[in-house]
């Protein structure tokens, strides 16, 4: 209900150009809101795409709906002749908006954690993902995309806010988290080190929780990403 209330406010304050987001078809998966640079979207809503400051979107920008790979968002106002994504992950024109410029033929592998030094959890994804990428990268390179890794230290509560960021570690393919929804349990490493009950992130697979995510999911993720639509609200679900 909160997000037709939302959505009914965004109508009476847009006045030429925003987003409007088919809840019915929306997948909830948080890219459209963690994308967006113009604070469109209701950030404490995350992963449900919710508008509410409409007049901040800029005119003729579809950078949330030219990563949103299922359609379900459209803009009031459109002239330009664009069209939501097929769901096949093309990109049907060339946004507008400078400061959002997706590259189709780009992946880009977002990992986002606290510590790599003293961390069991952070340090052993960051090994379970460059090994997957190892793998993985030549047959994507083969196929005509490139791929671009970036490991992003959080040291700031100003960086966990540029980004979104939710819980340690936490793992992006073009802005999708590979699981949207955050699960947590106490991390011994981190509460020795802070002298806190300290938790961290889990990762749910084939039923069985994973303090390290398996290379199975990291690999099956990145390739749904990449080539299909996500399955439901988490791709940690197989």
């Amino acid at each position: 209900m909160y997000s037709m209330h939302y959505k009914q406010l965004s109508y009476r304050r847009a006045k030429t150009w925003y987003p409007v987001i088919d809840y019915l078809t929306c997948l909830e998966c948080g890219t459209c809101v963690i994308n967006c640079p113009h604070s469109v979207f209701d950030s404490a809503k995350i992963p449900s795409p919710v508008v509410l400051n409409a007049e901040f979107c800029i005119d003729h920008c579809h950078g949330c709906g030219n990563r949103y790979q299922v359609g379900a968002i459209t803009y009031v106002g459109d002239d330009t002749g664009w069209n939501p994504p097929n769901g096949m992950g093309q990109i049907e024109s060339t946004p507008h908006c400078s400061c959002v410029e997706p590259s189709e033929r780009t992946i880009t592998i977002d990992y986002l954690y606290l510590d790599l030094k003293t961390c069991d959890r952070c340090i052993g994804t960051d090994k379970a993902l460059e090994e997957v990428l190892l793998t993985l990268t030549p047959t994507l390179r083969l196929a005509g995309y490139d791929v671009e890794y970036r490991k992003i230290e959080v040291k700031t509560a100003e960086l966990a806010e540029q980004f979104q960021f939710l819980s340690s570690p936490t793992i992006r393919v073009n802005g999708w988290d590979i699981c949207s929804t955050v699960k947590e349990n106490s991390c011994g490493c981190c509460g020795e080190i802070s002298g806190t009950n300290t938790q961290c992130r889990i990762f749910e697979y084939n039923g069985e929780n994973y303090e390290v995510p398996p290379k199975e999911l990291l690999a099956k993720s990145i390739f749904q990403a990449v080539f299909g639509i996500p399955k439901g609200k988490c791709s940690c679900e197989s």
